[in-house]
């Protein structure tokens, strides 16, 4: 028994996670870290609430607005905002950009409903919004739940209003409705996906006439358009120029008698978001590589768009940054290696049928590894090479960070992408690294503080490193 158990101590893999392996104090710290986490997504309910935020504390810690053609030193902090909606941080490093830099990419918009370009209507003496649903949500989720208003509206005269309604106590909350169980026989014979449909997604907005006229064609309409007037100074039409994002109106909560998840909306991605930025604004000693961090927006929806990761930001922020120095940024992204900062979906023992238990993260179990995501066979999938898992595994072990690898979920039960693959299309080393997620894309999304702290360990372990990975 005795060398059967120094065999399996010597051979066998230890998948003892982060609750096991971290001492009283480090949860301690764990669970400090995650109440800055929380504030900050309460603060973030949006792509762009968690790009302004981001701002506003890298400014705090010394961050300036990027300037092509300037060349920066070693310890300069400068950010690069696009368009409100996608952010990059970056800390130049003390190596020549010739040796590439650091890319860690997450990206901070999430499942949501959108309101449609002309969403107020009136329907049986109700007020209510039309809503696109953005990303990949289970519908049936979203009725009985508040929800909150958040969003900029361009006016017609080109003036810009940023709204937040619902999140405060005295605000009021919106509602997507169900039906009644006793008149529901019908609805409960649709499949689970088919339970609500995108166009019975309809946000209560209001229920009184205006100036108490209850046989008035869209009277109550009318009152709601005359309480935007006099609230906002908005008409009708405003809502073409508009962004509005309907968000649960929940604040992050901790979840357990002992505390240890958190539940909230949006933490895919802004759990990796957060992390990697923290681990670029916590930098005290200037890094070897340069370090970029990248906040992007569009992921759940195919990184399109000019703010999504199949853009070219990425490349031309890179083109000028390295142009003073005059080196091609072709030739920086080719000697980069890249963190995807993505979630990975954490083992639920309720629906164990759809993992494979041997290859899936779990709740505790640290910072997760993913080597390929994609669906079936492995189809929109960056495949890691074993050269850089082999540098990443070493890299954490190194300086003692908890780490655990897993797969989305059994081969042929589904699939789902990351970024990974548009960062890898520019020749940058690339793997996935996050927080396992349980009951992803619901409204609310529960993580784990010890992941939450041990991905923001790997994260500053990465833009830390001096050991340097060599292409074979």
């Amino acid at each position: 028994m005795e060398e059967l158990k120094d065999l399996k101590a010597r051979l066998a893999m230890n998948r003892d996670g982060g609750a096991v392996k971290l001492n009283a104090e480090q949860k301690k710290e764990a669970f400090a870290f995650a109440e800055g986490y929380k504030k900050f997504l309460d603060a973030a309910k949006t792509e762009r609430e968690a790009v302004s935020t981001a701002i506003e504390m890298a400014k705090e810690r010394g961050f300036v607005e990027f300037i092509p053609g300037n060349k920066y030193v070693p310890g300069d902090k400068v950010y690069y905002n696009n368009r409100g909606k996608a952010l990059i941080l970056c800390v130049m490093g003390n190596d020549p950009l010739t040796k590439g830099v650091s890319i860690m990419a997450a990206h901070v918009d999430s499942p949501r409903l959108d309101l449609k370009p002309n969403p107020l209507y009136e329907d049986g003496k109700i007020a209510l919004f039309k809503t696109h649903y953005y990303g990949g949500i289970r519908k049936y989720q979203w009725p009985s739940i508040p929800l909150a208003l958040h969003g900029v509206i361009v006016r017609a005269d080109g003036s810009k209003l940023t709204i937040s309604i619902g999140e405060n106590p005295e605000d009021p909350v919106f509602y997507v409705t169900d039906l009644l169980p006793h008149l529901g026989a019908e609805q409960s014979k649709r499949s689970l996906a088919d339970g609500i449909r995108g166009e019975e997604l309809n946000v209560v907005v209001g229920s009184l006439p205006y100036e108490g006229d209850l046989t008035g064609a869209d009277s109550i309409k009318m009152n709601i358009l005359k309480l935007l007037n006099e609230q906002y100074g908005l008409v009708e039409s405003d809502f073409l120029s508009a962004e509005l994002e309907v968000v649960p109106a929940d604040k992050a909560r901790d979840v357990g008698f002992d505390r240890s998840l958190i539940a909230a909306h949006g933490q895919d991605d802004r759990v990796c978001g957060y992390t990697a930025m923290m681990a670029t604004l916590d930098m005290e000693e200037i890094p070897t590589k340069t370090c970029v961090t990248i906040l992007c927006d569009k992921e759940e929806i195919g990184s399109e768009g000019n703010t999504g990761f199949q853009s070219s930001y990425l490349p031309y922020f890179i083109d000028d940054l390295a142009e003073p120095y005059g080196i091609k940024g072709r030739k920086v992204l080719s000697a980069s290696q890249c963190l995807s900062a993505d979630v990975g979906a954490a083992f639920d023992p309720t629906f164990a049928s759809v993992y494979d238990p041997k290859n899936s993260c779990y709740i505790n179990g640290g910072v997760c590894i993913v080597k390929y995501t994609g669906a079936r066979g492995k189809s929109g999938s960056n495949d890691a090479s074993a050269e850089y898992m082999g540098y990443i595994r070493r890299m954490l072990d190194e300086n003692e960070v908890v780490w655990q690898f897993g797969e989305l979920g059994a081969v042929d039960a589904g699939g789902g992408g990351t970024v990974a693959c548009y960062i890898a299309n520019m020749d940058v080393d690339t793997v996935d690294l996050g927080v396992p997620v349980l009951t992803m894309h619901a409204p609310l999304e529960l993580t784990s503080k010890i992941d939450v702290f041990c991905t923001y360990k790997a994260f500053y372990t990465f833009a830390m490193r001096k050991a340097d990975f060599n292409k074979l």
